[in-house]
């Protein structure tokens, strides 16, 4: 049983920054595409950024280019999301999920196995 859990969320300012955690525990987490995907309220859950299991592909939605960045230590089982310029819109909730496709980097949530429980960011202006 793969379990996932995200950590790192919490509460800045406009131009703050932050930095996700999704540590992954049972099976070695290297065979994974891994996702992020953030969900605000009333809206639906969109994707963010993935990176493929040997973290040399990586892919972003436009909203976050520039300012997000993937990454992975699969020593540590580990995948992260730095974030920073956050924005109010930024707001969310931010999930993690994995991909047994470990080469596919699908910005849709069909694609992932996988999800964590989630972490909370909020952005203030």
């Amino acid at each position: 049983q793969v379990q996932l859990v995200e950590s790192g969320g919490g509460s800045v300012q406009t131009g703050g920054s932050l930095r996700l955690s999704c540590a992954q525990s049972g099976r070695t987490f290297s065979i994974y595409a891994v996702g992020w995907f953030r969900q605000a309220p009333g809206k639906e859950r969109e994707f963010v950024a993935a990176i493929n299991w040997s973290g040399t592909r990586t892919d972003y939605a436009d909203s976050v280019k520039g300012r997000f960045t993937i990454s992975r230590d699969n020593a540590k089982n580990a995948v992260y999301l730095q974030m920073n310029s956050l924005k109010p819109e930024d707001t969310a909730v931010y999930y993690c999920a994995g991909d047994r496709n470990r080469d596919r980097l699908l910005p849709v949530r069909w694609a992932y196995d996988y999800w964590g429980q989630g972490t909370q960011v909020t952005v203030s202006s």
